[in-house]
């Protein structure tokens, strides 16, 4: 990575927290200031990473063990980063992306609870991310039940439904919630938490202003 890479920026949330309609909103405003900006999202940022997605967010719940899940999460995660992220980091750009490495540890260890530790995530994201890791991070907060109902709505009006997780119990997505809102707490310089609960238009003026904080206390 060059000493004068850009800028690269995460958004994170539960089911139906909004990311994927503030992350272009977002983007459209950094353009506006004259940033050159990529948009990735994990899984699914290549082509490669597109037939990823589709094993990992499409069918049965249980039809992979926990292993074979993680290695599937990373192994998109290391094609992303070395076909989108880097390559445009060293170009000076800003990469935003929904979704990265805290979504694994959210929904496989805290959510899931399929790990008795982060051991082995660690070390896989160390093999994959050397020495790397986001630069900002928004944490899209939402109750849980507003959430699901939100990612329901949504998928009834498309023709591919990514229901995966949105299927698994409540209480699932009430530890991940949990597990998002204690990674932010140990990384409070990292993490800017959103309440994703309000209006679109609330939630995006608080993305931007909590962004124009962190850049003028850079």
């Amino acid at each position: 990575m060059s000493s004068n890479r850009g800028l690269f920026i995460t958004f994170e949330g539960g089911e139906g927290a909004g990311k994927s309609s503030q992350i272009k909103r977002f983007a459209s405003y950094l353009e506006s200031l004259g940033e050159s900006v990529v948009l990735t999202r994990e899984p699914g940022a290549t082509e490669t990473g597109k037939a990823i997605r589709k094993l990992l967010v499409e069918g049965d719940k249980d039809k992979f063990d926990e292993l074979t899940e993680v290695l599937l999460f990373y192994a998109d995660r290391r094609i992303n980063l070395t076909q989108v992220v880097f390559p445009a980091l060293n170009e000076g750009k800003i990469v935003l992306s929904d979704r990265f490495n805290d979504s694994t540890v959210a929904y496989q260890y805290y959510g899931a609870a399929k790990f008795k530790d982060t051991s082995i995530l660690d070390t896989l994201y160390n093999l994959v991310a050397p020495n790397f890791k986001p630069d900002l991070t928004f944490l899209l907060d939402i109750d849980v039940k507003k959430g699901l109902k939100r990612s329901f709505d949504k998928a009834a009006t498309m023709a591919t439904k990514e229901l995966r997780f949105e299927n698994v119990e409540t209480a699932f997505h009430e530890r991940l919630r949990q597990g998002y809102l204690e990674m932010a707490k140990k990384d409070p310089e990292r993490f800017r938490i959103i309440d994703a609960s309000p209006d679109e238009e609330t939630v995006f003026n608080a993305i931007v202003k909590a962004y124009n904080d962190f850049i003028a206390n850079r």
